[in-house]
């Protein structure tokens, strides 16, 4: 169940909000600019889909967001808890960061947290299998995937050279609760 937990920046073991409702989190997100979204696919994917599969299920949604964003590059993103460079790709998302354009990701399967750094809140998002998420250009902001990740993610680009970040140097990231599988829909 995707889940919206808001936090002072100060107190990292108390949130102030939290949210189940999608479109209560749709809402709440909103009011900070960021996009979120519930889509499904317009034909059954087996779990062993191509990219090219997982596109096609999407693209109606896929091309809405291209066409009103001016997205230029799209991929699939798939990371197993076998997968043997998990620890340092968890790392690599773990420190906050900004990009210099929009951060969009769609749950095709699997889940990760999305922790945003907005004014003096931290707004954590967990994303599930149907959940998009669009985190504007220039939010602070960092993503868990968990010590065993399990998701497959359609990406969108403005630059097709993909993911690029910019770390803060902030250790605020480290103060907060990690994601770990199983514990999110219990909190």
């Amino acid at each position: 169940m995707s889940r919206l937990r808001i936090f002072s920046e100060t107190q990292p073991q108390q949130a102030l909000l939290t949210l189940h409702e999608h479109a209560a989190i749709a809402r709440e997100l909103a009011q900070a600019g960021v996009r979120f979204e519930r889509w499904q696919a317009a034909q059954p994917l087996q779990p062993d889909a191509t990219q090219d599969e997982v596109i096609a299920a999407y693209r109606t949604d896929i091309d809405r967001l291209i066409a009103a964003a001016g997205y230029r590059a799209v991929d699939v993103i798939s990371l197993a808890p076998d997968h043997p460079d998990r620890a340092t790709l968890r790392k690599k998302f773990l420190d906050e960061h900004t990009h210099a354009e929009d951060e969009v990701r769609f749950f095709v399967a699997g889940s990760g947290l999305f922790s945003l750094h907005i004014g003096t809140r931290i707004l954590e998002v967990l994303c599930e299998q149907g959940d998009l998420i669009g985190v504007p250009d220039g939010t602070r902001h960092w993503f868990d995937m968990g010590p065993a990740p399990h998701f497959v993610a359609i990406r969108l680009f403005g630059n097709p050279q993909g993911w690029v970040a910019r770390f803060t140097g902030d250790d605020i990231a480290a103060r907060f609760p990690r994601y770990e599988a199983g514990q999110a829909a219990a909190a």
